[in-house]
């Protein structure tokens, strides 16, 4: 297995669209939820922990790049495998494999689910799951640029869904942010803590990484993707916070689609039903992508077919919604995948750059070592 890869000229994608992948994975089923995640630990001063964990993101993004840039083009796959040898690399391969792909059913079901509670209450659940996968394999099979400018293609025509936050406004109450930093630094802390499950998606930049044409622009875009995405998460939260009384937020599974009931426009009473439609266009891009990664071990791994490798991901992973039978266990599965996310997104990049310095400090002293004699 080679430790870089070096992709067709064709497969190679612009810089610029780094910012779209950024955001677009890092926005998702989580934004709907997170206000009340946020201030069912950190209360009124959820919109700080919300702030405070893009920031940290952006940190995280920075030693990525740090540890990317050792590498000529390399992916984390091929990383793992160069620093800890065939065998372990291998098997820590296949445990992030499992991870995309957990967070690839993830995503799916519970967007499923809100489309049950919201549109379609009648509707099995694994004939929807059946389309969203459908249509998340077809995207996939189309190879990294159609990944990518599926990304670009839902930015852009999703983007009219911010403003409508600017509705409720009419109906919000400041004072409900007041006092400041007064639940204490635990609480933000833990706030942070749950925030990392929403706001993930950045560490699929590990696998991009070799298809950027212009590799010395990216980290600009992807930091800008992640600064859009962290304003939009924290205005929203502020927006959530001000518009409910705290018990009612408490109460509501998903306040940022319980916004758009307030949207009245003529002859359409219920938009809800048209934001929850366009949250297709949304979620659609992660799932695209999080299954283009997790299938791209097949091939780097084990010199298996990538298509081999989605098709597998998306039957094992349409045969997982059979075993999901009630809420408590999709939150269950949410909950052990967003730990996972918080340690091997956040946390394992910053374990890996210090190790990655060292070995080639190490490697280095002994070429000089054999040139000496």
């Amino acid at each position: 297995m080679k430790v870089n890869i070096q992709p067709k000229e064709g497969l190679l994608f612009n810089a610029f669209l780094v910012m779209f992948v950024i955001h677009v994975t890092q926005t998702g089923v989580g934004l709907a939820g997170l206000p009340r995640i946020v201030y069912l630990e950190a209360e009124h001063d959820g919109w700080i922990s919300v702030l405070l964990a893009g920031v940290l993101t952006g940190i995280i993004l920075w030693v990525m790049f740090l540890l990317l840039r050792e590498y000529d083009s390399a992916d984390l796959y091929g990383i793992q495998v160069d620093l800890f040898g065939k065998l372990f690399g291998r098997m820590l391969g296949v445990i992030y494999m499992v991870y995309l792909s957990s967070v690839f059913f993830d995503i799916c079901m519970n967007y499923v689910e809100i489309v049950q509670a919201w549109i379609f209450s009648d509707m099995p659940t694994w004939v929807l799951s059946g389309v969203i996968i459908s249509l998340a394999v077809y995207a996939s099979l189309s190879g990294i640029r159609m990944v990518v400018g599926f990304s670009f293609i839902s930015f852009i025509m999703t983007f009219w869904l911010v403003l409508v936050i600017i509705s409720p406004l009419k109906y919000s109450d400041p004072t409900h942010l007041f006092p400041f930093m007064n639940t204490g630094i635990k609480n933000i802390a833990s706030g942070i803590y749950k925030t990392s499950f929403s706001i993930i998606g950045f560490e699929l930049l590990l696998f991009v990484y070799p298809y950027i044409q212009e590799k010395k622009k990216a980290l600009l875009y992807a930091e800008l993707g992640n600064l859009y995405t962290t304003i939009l998460f924290t205005v929203v939260t502020v927006v959530c916070i001000i518009f409910f009384a705290g018990e009612s937020l408490k109460r509501t599974i998903w306040p940022v689609l319980s916004l758009f009931k307030i949207v009245r426009l003529p002859n359409l009473e219920r938009f809800e039903f048209i934001a929850v439609s366009f949250w297709l266009l949304i979620i659609l891009p992660n799932l695209v992508t999080y299954l283009w990664a997790a299938s791209k071990g097949f091939t780097r791994l084990f010199n298996i077919k990538q298509s081999k490798g989605i098709y597998i991901i998306a039957g094992v992973a349409w045969l997982g919604n059979f075993f999901i039978k009630a809420r408590y266990q999709m939150n269950l599965v949410t909950d052990y995948i967003g730990v996972a996310g918080f340690f091997l997104a956040i946390c394992y990049p910053a374990i890996l750059f210090p190790i990655v310095v060292i070995k080639k400090k190490l490697r280095k002293r002994r070429q000089q070592d054999e040139e000496m004699g």
